[in-house]
């Protein structure tokens, strides 16, 4: 039986309290696939009270006992994985190859680094006669992106019942499919009920609901910064805590002593990784004023040997983004971007060439970015690379800086001490010197309006907790 239409509540799948449904649009046809179960505050209300009469037992359940239960999630969740895998693919578009070995495989990633984290976590510490603990904060609200949709639930579910917290989740309405698989594994695995609780919806009748409920005692939310903004001020009438993971606008700063061929070609790649639809993507490529026309010519050569094309085929390395919606924001900012003077390299606005349904945007390149043009500034979340040249590294640093983002930085040089130099300097919550792997014991998080707080492993399951020093506590 399809849970789609239904929410998940204290232990069991039930129906909404209204009967209201939205369907779920497979961005590749432009056809909506499945349809499910829009909440109100009434369904948040029956989610937020499960929750907290279940935080009273499962706040103290011993470390042993929830690492048992993290690692019973982890197996049912491999049993489930290529089920997660094609919800993704078809809810989001992520072609099958990339929602098997990024998307499906990061919910497995950060369930492996938070039993990593907790095994060795200390909830207590002695200082002279005073005993510091770290306590389950409380019921939490959980508002999810729909870009990495297994990656954001993950990463917040997985520490939150590390620390020994319950949770209400609510998935992004646009790629939801994914979450209720999710559910399903959690169910499966035995958590207690109530620990975990799913309400489907949008933002305004079941996310700002969420934030604002005078039960929730921390809202943990990703995504836009418009978005935050609103979360954080419903949520200030109630002083509860707020960790956010927002935009961003990525800096990559290719130095001039770096490969340059290799430089940028990675830098394409991971630009247009995700179709581009990543908060963290190295969406501003920085290479030295005298070298730009050499790296335009070596980015033209990258992004054309993308394919785009259907998800389900293997070889297609770019797949559609999410929605009309997003396809309506990049085809008006390539189209801003050539208004502004920047030199189109590659792509442009339209289809690519063959596709004529499907959210599909052609791979592009602009040079001759300047830094305060509306691409350089905005985050556009799709494969579009803006090449901005430097006069020397001091020019890079202001430039990377000159933001209101600060989620990510990349760094490219053949000397790892130029390299790190420079990274030091970054004001980005994450600095990625030569491309290195996917770290998901790193800390993840960002400066300035990329948001506060951070996720992944033992940083996770800090933000979850409350610290309490109980003073004369003795020898």
């Amino acid at each position: 039986m399809s849970h789609y239409e239904q929410f998940y509540i204290d232990g069991e799948w039930i129906a909404p309290v209204n009967t209201m449904t939205m369907d779920v649009v497979n961005p590749a046809t432009e056809e909506p696939f499945a349809r499910i179960g829009s909440g109100s505050a009434a369904d948040v209300d029956n989610a937020v009270a499960a929750a907290k009469r279940a935080f009273e037992s499962f706040s103290v359940t011993t470390q042993a006992e929830r690492l048992a239960l993290l690692k019973k999630i982890l197996e049912v969740y491999n049993e489930r994985f290529e089920d997660i895998a094609q919800a993704v693919s078809a809810e989001m578009g992520a072609p099958i190859a990339f929602a098997r070995d990024a998307q499906a495989w990061s919910g497995r990633g950060h369930l492996q680094s938070t039993i990593k984290a907790l095994e060795g976590y200390e909830f207590s510490e002695k200082r002279g006669t005073t005993m510091v603990v770290k306590e389950p904060i409380g019921v939490c609200a959980l508002i999810t992106p729909w870009n990495w949709p297994l990656n954001q639930i993950v990463c917040k579910v997985a520490p939150a019942i590390a620390a020994g917290c319950t949770v209400v989740l609510k998935p992004s309405e646009v790629a939801p499919i994914s979450g209720l698989i999710f559910a399903e594994v959690m169910h499966a695995a035995g958590v207690p009920k109530g620990v975990f609780n799913l309400v489907n919806g949008t933002g305004p009748e079941v996310g700002q609901i969420m934030a604002g409920h005078p039960d929730v005692d921390m809202v943990s939310f990703t995504g836009s910064t418009r978005a935050g903004i609103i979360v954080a001020k419903t949520a200030a009438d109630t002083v509860k805590r707020v960790a956010q993971e927002l935009g961003g606008k990525s800096a990559n700063i290719i130095l001039p002593d770096a490969d340059l061929e290799t430089a940028v070609t990675k830098g394409v790649d991971g630009c247009f990784s995700n179709t581009g639809q990543s908060c963290d993507a190295p969406t501003r490529m920085l290479v030295p004023k005298a070298r730009h026309d050499e790296a335009l010519k070596i980015a033209k050569t990258a992004a054309e040997a993308f394919r785009t094309g259907d998800p389900n085929a293997e070889n297609t390395k770019l797949g559609p983004v999410v929605s009309q919606l997003q396809f309506d924001k990049i085809q008006r900012l390539i189209e801003t971007g050539i208004k502004e003077g920047a030199t189109l390299v590659t792509g442009g606005p339209g289809r690519p060439e063959g596709l004529n349904r499907g959210y599909y945007i052609r791979p592009t390149v602009f040079g001759n970015v300047t830094p305060d043009m509306t691409i350089a500034r905005e985050e556009i979340f799709g494969p579009v690379l803006s090449i901005i040249s430097y006069e020397d590294e001091e020019d890079a640093v202001r430039i990377a800086n000159d933001t209101v983002y600060g989620l990510a930085a990349y760094v490219q040089s053949s000397s790892i001490e130029n390299a790190r130099r420079i990274a030091s300097r970054m004001r980005a919550g994450s600095v990625y010197i030569n491309y290195p792997a996917w770290d998901t014991m790193a800390s993840f998080g960002g400066y300035k309006q990329s948001g506060n707080g951070r996720e992944y492993a033992d940083f996770g399951i800090h933000d979850f907790l409350e610290v309490k020093s109980i003073v004369g506590y003795g020898d």
